[in-house]
């Protein structure tokens, strides 16, 4: 039966560092007054995260693969929506299939940024201002906001919650410890090679740890593996755990760790959305677009000409943003 209080459906972003930020945005819709119930829609590859937002009453998947159309399935998924009485969809990415869901599903305001070819899908439509809001969290967190209204500082931080008996099954189960300093490494990036600082640099970080009596955990996806693995083979104290956990099992675990090293990465929004010391290196992208979030976050990067490019692949071949970082300044940050 429907609640009394409104309904605000968010469409959520496909990237995993993305849907952390827009927990700046839902904490912000949760503190309207009279709070409403807040649900969210978003690709199976980031839903699971809207399950450790504490003001999320309720997250569905979207199945539909990253750059497909997937027209039925919208559909399909708009069509079980009408039932729920939404009263205004929040709409995060920027294309026009995102746009689809809410208006088939008639919710009566749909707001988002205007942009390819979406007019007639919004009926809030924004035109954003880049020199306004240069973070990706507050280009987010406007859209909760009626248009020109500031927003609030200071500026809320993503902050995930933590599965604590999960996290200390998956110690056991993994044969992991807590009983000494946990360094995570976080070597990959989906989004491409351009941002991923090489793995010998990463051996070098996790080398010292280990001669400072650390351990030293390597999280990510199963893609990242091998990466993961080169680091291993060159420091065999450290775990490879890239590939033998879910998402909510890294957050869990990240959570474990008090300092976490990692490129510009969804895991890096993760370790800061638990609370742990984060490193971040950065590469062909910026640090004043999406820098992590966390109080105890550092940034580390090369003064480049050519950084940042935003490129998955360096255009010029020669990655010197990140293979001419050296491990020493990210062991001098930690």
């Amino acid at each position: 039966m429907r609640a009394d209080r409104a309904r605000v459906l968010i469409v959520a972003p496909a990237w995993v560092g993305d849907m952390v930020m827009a927990h700046t945005l839902v904490q912000l819709v949760a503190r309207r007054q009279p709070a409403p119930e807040i649900h969210v829609l978003a690709p199976p590859s980031t839903e699971p995260l809207a399950r450790r937002m504490a003001e999320v009453a309720a997250s569905r998947p979207l199945a539909v693969r990253h750059g497909e159309l997937g027209l039925q399935r919208r559909y399909r998924v708009a069509k079980a929506l009408r039932e729920e009485g939404y009263d205004q969809a929040i709409v995060l990415p920027n294309t026009w299939k995102s746009a689809l869901v809410p208006r088939w599903a008639r919710v009566p305001v749909r707001t988002g940024w205007l942009g390819e070819s979406r007019y007639f899908l919004l009926n809030d439509r924004r035109r954003l201002d880049a020199r306004r809001y240069p973070l990706m969290i507050e280009r987010f967190m406007a859209l909760a906001l009626t248009s020109g209204e500031p927003i609030p500082h200071p500026y809320p931080r993503p902050a995930l919650t933590v599965d604590a008996e999960n996290r200390d099954r998956l110690v056991a189960e993994l044969g992991l410890s807590l009983e000494r300093g946990v360094l995570a490494l976080c070597p990959g990036a989906e989004f491409g090679p351009a941002k991923r600082w090489p793995a010998a640099h990463y051996a070098e970080v996790a080398r010292r740890a280990v001669r400072g009596g650390r351990q030293v955990w390597l999280i990510g996806s199963p893609g990242e593996a091998d990466t993961a693995e080169s680091i291993r083979a060159l420091v065999p104290e450290a775990v490879n755990l890239a590939g033998r956990t879910s998402l909510l099992d890294a957050v869990d675990l990240l959570s474990a760790a008090d300092t976490v090293v990692s490129n510009d990465s969804g895991l890096m929004h993760v370790a800061s959305a638990v609370g742990a010391r984060v490193v971040a290196v950065f590469g062909s992208t910026s640090p004043e677009f999406t820098p992590p979030q966390g109080e105890h976050a550092r940034v580390v990067r090369l003064e480049v000409p050519c950084s940042p490019c935003f490129q998955r692949i360096c255009p010029l071949g020669h990655s010197r943003c990140l293979t001419d970082l050296p491990p020493a300044r990210v062991i001098e940050a930690l």
